[in-house]
């Protein structure tokens, strides 16, 4: 499955980034989340997250955010200027505002706080998004026996996240999972996992050469496509987080024949 077109550098950095969040969330006190998913909540569109009452404890999302920083400084030492410039600016009041915004998908506050404070555009809503996913992974724990099944939609339960992920497991079994939150969720195989529609007529697959383990289901009713990876083929299984960006490849072609995750739940859920 191996086609990355990221660097080596750039996988090094999300590897030692995922795992760092993987440790912080296994620390985290379950009873410090509330969150609830209604079979009406999925219904009407409307993400778990939207519900959720985190304890956020700020000095230790502060700390988070120090070690990340530190992480894409080890690797990408040209980032440090930028990095201590935007540590400069951070205390609790400001790490809760990082939080609120990234909860909602705010791009523009962001974009507004780089521009004021002179940092590049990608890092501070990279840095706040990248910190907040443990809390958000741990949430959607608690929800995740409400996940069977799932109406049919473009977007994670549970975040917003636009599906674009399954994978087949035992038995042929095909399964959605989400690379934000980390929530799962079994669907139909020959159904499109974002509309629903299940008219084979509709239904295509694009595959790669030398690739015997990815494909790409795709639905000409709703122009929206989900990456398939066989991981029974795998000896050993990455996490959701890591498996979607091996194969990024995959959203290439795919946006290439004319087919595209549904980011309009996202701006539907920021407006």
């Amino acid at each position: 499955m191996d086609k990355s077109v990221v660097t080596k550098n750039y996988m090094t950095i999300q590897r030692q980034i995922f795992a760092l969040q993987d440790k912080w969330k296994k620390m985290m006190d379950p009873n410090d989340i509330k969150i609830e998913l209604t079979r009406e909540m999925m219904a009407e569109g409307i993400p778990a997250i939207e519900s959720a009452e985190i304890a956020f404890d700020l000095p230790l999302y502060l700390q988070l955010i120090t070690e990340i920083s530190t992480i894409l400084i080890n690797n990408k030492p040209d980032l440090k200027f930028m990095l201590e410039k935007m540590s400069g600016q951070l205390d609790a009041d400001t790490a809760q505002k990082w939080i609120e915004h990234a909860l909602s998908w705010d791009y523009r506050y962001f974009n507004d706080f780089a521009q004021e404070h002179g940092i590049d555009d990608w890092i501070p809503y990279f840095i706040a998004e990248t910190a907040l996913r443990p809390y958000i992974q741990a949430a959607a724990e608690k929800v995740q026996h409400q996940l069977h099944p799932v109406i049919p939609d473009s977007a994670c339960p549970v975040c917003c996240e636009p599906i674009r992920l399954a994978t087949l497991e035992e038995d042929g079994k095909k399964v959605i999972r989400c690379p934000r939150c980390h929530a799962h969720w079994p669907a139909r195989r020959l159904k499109c996992s974002l509309c629903g529609c299940s008219d084979h007529t509709k239904l295509d697959y694009l595959t790669i050469e030398g690739d015997a383990i990815s494909q790409i289901q795709v639905c000409n009713e709703c122009r929206g496509y989900i990456k398939i990876v066989d991981i029974r083929q795998l000896i050993e299984k990455p996490s959701t987080s890591l498996l979607d960006l091996l194969s990024l490849h995959l959203d290439l072609v795919a946006q290439e024949n004319g087919y595209y995750p549904d980011s309009a739940k996202i701006e539907q859920y920021i407006n």
